[in-house]
Formats: C-alpha cells, structure tokens, sequence
C-alpha cells in the first residue's frame, strides 16, 4: 500500500484521469496518422490544435532551427503528451489550466526559441491545448499574474517517441520497473528488500540493482521514515522557515520520486542553467536548491516573488502516478497507454519488442497501436451498468438504464397516477423520486446510479465523442442531468469542432429541450456563447429553437454580453436574432 504518500482522494482522482482523458480510440486514431508522417494529423485526432508555421520559422530563424524543429514535430506523440499532463487538484481531472509546457529549445545553451503547448484558459472548458512557436520562453496565464512555464527541457520521454524508453530508468529502475517484474506482475513483499541493497551483496550481488534501491528508498518514505530515506539518497535538509518536525512532516507527505531527485535535480539545472531551483512539498513550503543543485536543501516559505529561481516540473520530482495505481491495484498494465506499458513492461503480453532503430520504433509503435482500443477510456455496454436498490412504498425495487431510458418495476398507470399527485404537488418518492432526480439534476441520488450519471459526462468534459455516442448507442438514457442539472446540450462546446453536428440531432430526437436551464440558470446558448463554442455550435442551437433573448437578464444588453464580457466577436449575427 502506498499511504499517506498517495491518499485515497488522490488516486481516485488519477484513475478518473486514465479513464477519461486519453481515450483508446484516441491513441490508435494519433498513431496511424503519426506513422503514415502526418504529424499534423495526429495532433488533431489528440486535441491540439497546431500554430506553428514551419516557412515562418524558416525565415526567422533559418533552416537549421526550421529542420531540427519539424524533425521534433515528426517524432511528436501528442497523445502521449495529454496522457503526461499536469492535472487540476481538488478532485477534477482536466488538465491544469493556463500553463505553458516548454518541450524543446532551439538555439544558444541556456536560451533561444522554443516549442510549447498552451494548456486550457478554464476547467470548465474544452480540454484543447495548443502547440505554438516564440522567440523567448513564454509566461504562463496564472490566475492572479504571469508565471514562469513548466519546463520539460529534460523530458523528452513525455513527448518524443525517440526517448520513451527513458521512462523505465526515469523511474528508478534499470533492467525492471521498481516493484514489478518485466512483464508487469507485482513483486510479492518476500521480493522486496529487507535493508539498503547497497549493504546486501548477499542478495544482490556484483551489480547496482538500481530498481531494489528506489523499492528501499521508497519504502522508507512510505514508512515516514524520512531522514533516513533522504541520508540513503545523499540529501541533507536544513528548516528555514518551519521546524525540523514541520519539515519533515512535508516531505512526508509529498509524493516525491527520492531515488531519483538528485540526477534529475542536476539534469534540470544544467539544462536550463538556474541558479536555484525550488522543489515544491505543499501550497506553503518548497525544498530549495542552490547552484549546481547542490545536495543540500532548505525548506523554506513558498513566496510570491520567485524571479530567479525555477521549479523542478511535476514530472521530475514526483512518483509516476500510473505506479502508484498500479501499486495500489487500481490499474492494470493493460490500462497503461501503449507507450508507457511497453517502456515500463517491455516482456508484458501486450508489449511489443523494439530495438532502437528508427524502423523498428514504427513497427512497435504500429503494433502497440493494435492494442489501445482495448485500452483505457472505452465506456461498457449496458451490462456494465448494474441495477441499484431503492426503497419504495416499504419495498426493495431495482432501477436500471437500459433502453435509452431509466427503468423501474412500476405499471404505466402507476407512473400516470404519480405524475398527477406530483403535478398538484403531492409528496415524491422511492423510485419516482429517483428518476425526478435522474432527468432533473440534483445531488439526491443512490451511490450506484451517481457514478453512472458521471459517465456520459465525464466523457463530454474530455471531448470524447466517440465514447459518448458510443454510450448512447448500447442504451444509455440521454435524458439524464448532472448534480448541476446540466443535460447533455449544455456539454456540446467541450465535443471537439463539428461533432454537435453528430450529437445534437440525436438529443433533439430524444427530446431534450433547447433552452433547458441548469442550475445557474444557463441555457445551452449561454454554455456555448461563454465555453468556447464555435459560430457553428451556435447557428445549429439557433436552428434547433434556441432563444437569444435568454443570454442576458437585468440592463445588460446583448452587445455588451457578447463584446465587453465575453469578447464574442465571431458572435455578432446573435444579435440579428434578437428582439427589437
């Protein structure tokens, strides 16, 4: 078990990430394209939209830049990049908002241009991000002022299929995966090592067993003992600002990579030649390093004003997450992306072998493409939606989704005659309470059916339109609303560009009401106006009925809606559809 290390909030917020974020069809879709050379492709199918314009770049910058550029462009695994993102805290599972990732340089050591991605404005909102190309290294958009960019100069197996196989060694292993075996079966506890293996030549002799010493250092993290995991990697620590008891309490608690923090600490450094660089243990206290990144950390405040000092990024300091889960039997190695599985699990079933000719990345790659439809983010069918008990007139009933709608043990003239005595507001109960809660929102529903009305929207938020339709189609009810009362209309703008075109005559079919209001009051217009939706989206809720005149209420008028709050320009022929 893992501990406090990874507490159970945590890993259910992660296992909600490799669910829905990256979904199988996805991975397959982007590798195809991938393989055929159509990068671009590729990045569509993965949600990232490219503004990068290689002639451009050739007639700033020259060729060489140009070159090195579109080669690294070739080798990009955008799927792969999503899988890796930084993800929201408290409890969401999209992507950090309003960051700049740094994924290459080009140029003089230490500067130059470079290539990022541009991570979602909202978390709200559709969970695109955008690939571009600047001359200095750009800032990113924090909630209260700029922030520097997470920089991922010296992680390349994040992103480039030349360098996954880096992950294995990344992770502290060396010919295995630390706490596993080559084909992803964990070691038993009688495996792991009993004492540091550096002062056991008795079981590990002749060698450096790099996988057993992360397994000791780890350990003793988990166990709290800290001070001695720390002494077995060579870090001394010093309390600045906080006591040695509080300190320790921070490292305790941070899910820190320690068997690996030096060698990325100095990697880091070197690569982006910082002065000192903070390692973050909490939302108050950091653990700083100085020039070199010397072996000695102080714990000090995290303050406002760190203008010369960088952070080592998440992805270098902290334990791999798929592990954690894998640890904590949350994940299975076939729910690994492709990628990740064969680098971490390369004897796994589902693994493929490749050597490090570029030729034979493309046959792997290929084969392993083979496997991701079975992968994560694939919704089940309808039998994977069980029935929930519910207490009803002194009974135990069983409600089910099946069919498209919400099924109770209740005759038709039952249900007529509860709809009458609700009407005229007669107290609701049992499993007429529960379908009331189904398709009008609302929090008050059994534990069972709460995680199934999740599904169709954790998919939307991700913009998973395949696993959607997907859903519908093995009988889900599309008449369901979410704890904010949102239906399925109101997630439209997060589906990628033209998918509505798809999805929205079907939910019109089923009798979804256009100017539905959620919670907030908002219509499905209002989500597609203030969530990113295109001129497209909007023309087709105009058709379908849609009313303008519900966008604003009180002395705002449309104008001002559209152009001074929501900076809606390509929305202006809104205003042809008003009222006079």
């Amino acid at each position: 078990m893992i501990g406090e290390c990874f507490p159970p909030e945590e890993a259910s917020r992660w296992r909600r990430v490799r669910r829905y974020a990256v979904p199988g069809w996805m991975i397959e879709q982007a590798a195809e394209r991938r393989l055929a050379g159509d990068w671009r492709g590729a990045c569509a199918v993965a949600g990232v939209d490219v503004a990068v314009d290689l002639a451009e770049v050739a007639a700033t910058h020259g060729r060489t830049v140009a070159g090195s550029l579109e080669e690294d462009l070739a080798h990009l695994v955008p799927d792969l990049l999503r899988w890796h993102l930084p993800r929201t805290l408290g409890g969401q599972a999209t992507i950090s908002t309003g960051r700049a990732v740094v994924l290459a340089r080009y140029g003089w050591r230490g500067g130059g241009p470079c290539l990022y991605v541009v991570t979602p404005r909202r978390t709200e909102g559709p969970q695109r991000i955008t690939l571009r190309f600047a001359d200095a290294e750009p800032l990113s958009e924090g909630r209260w002022k700029a922030e520097p960019a997470i920089i991922w100069l010296t992680a390349r197996h994040l992103w480039d299929v030349r360098h996954v196989s880096e992950l294995l060694r990344r992770c502290g292993g060396g010919h295995r995966t630390p706490f596993f075996h080559t084909d992803g079966t964990p070691l038993t506890p009688a495996e792991l090592p009993t004492r540091d293996p550096a002062h056991d030549s008795a079981r590990y002799p002749g060698r450096d067993d790099l996988a057993a010493r992360a397994e000791w250092v780890a350990m003793l993290h988990e166990r709290g003992e800290v001070e001695e995991a720390l002494a077995a990697v060579g870090i001394e620590v010093e309390p600045v600002d906080f006591s040695m008891a509080n300190s320790m309490r921070f490292l305790r608690e941070s899910p820190l990579a320690l068997a690996r923090l030096v060698p990325e600490l100095r990697a880091f450094t070197e690569a982006v030649r910082a002065d000192r660089v903070h390692v973050p243990l909490s939302w108050s206290a950091v653990m700083e390093f100085g020039p070199g990144a010397s072996l000695r950390g102080r714990i000090v405040r995290l303050r406002r004003d760190t203008e010369g000092i960088t952070r080592l990024p998440e992805a270098c300091r902290r334990r791999l997450p798929d592990l954690d889960l894998l640890r904590e039997a949350k994940l299975t190695p076939g729910d690994l992306h492709p990628l990740v599985r064969t680098a971490l699990f390369p004897t796994h079933a589902d693994s493929a072998h490749a050597d490090s000719a570029h030729a034979d990345h493309a046959r792997a790659d290929h084969a392993r493409a083979d496997h991701a439809r079975a992968g994560v983010g694939w919704p089940g069918p309808a039998e994977a939606w069980p029935a929930v008990r519910v207490r009803c007139r002194g009974e135990w009933h069983e409600v089910a989704v099946r069919d498209g709608v919400l099924r109770m043990p209740h005759s038709d003239e039952e249900q007529r005659r509860e709809q009458a005595m609700a009407a005229f507001g007669g107290p609701v109960s049992g499993c007429f309470a529960v379908r009331r809660a189904w398709t009008g929102g609302g929090e008050w529903l059994p534990k069972g059916l709460r995680a199934q009305r999740k599904e169709p929207f954790a998919h939307a938020q991700h913009g998973d339109t395949p696993g959607l339709l997907r859903l519908l189609d093995a009988g889900f009810d599309p008449r369901v609303r979410d704890g904010q009362r949102r239906t399925l209309m109101h997630v439209l703008p997060l589906l990628p560009p033209l998918d509505h075109e798809i999805l929205l005559p079907r939910l019109l079919a089923a009798g979804l009401d256009v100017d539905a209001r959620d919670a907030e009051g908002r219509t499905p217009l209002h989500e597609a106006v203030c969530n990113g939706g295109s001129p497209a989206l909007v023309r087709a809720l105009l058709a379908a009925g849609a009313r303008p005149a519900l966008l604003t209420s009180g002395e705002e008028s449309l104008r001002d809606f559209l152009i001074d709050r929501w900076k809606r320009h390509d929305l202006l022929f809104l205003l042809e559809e008003s009222p006079k």
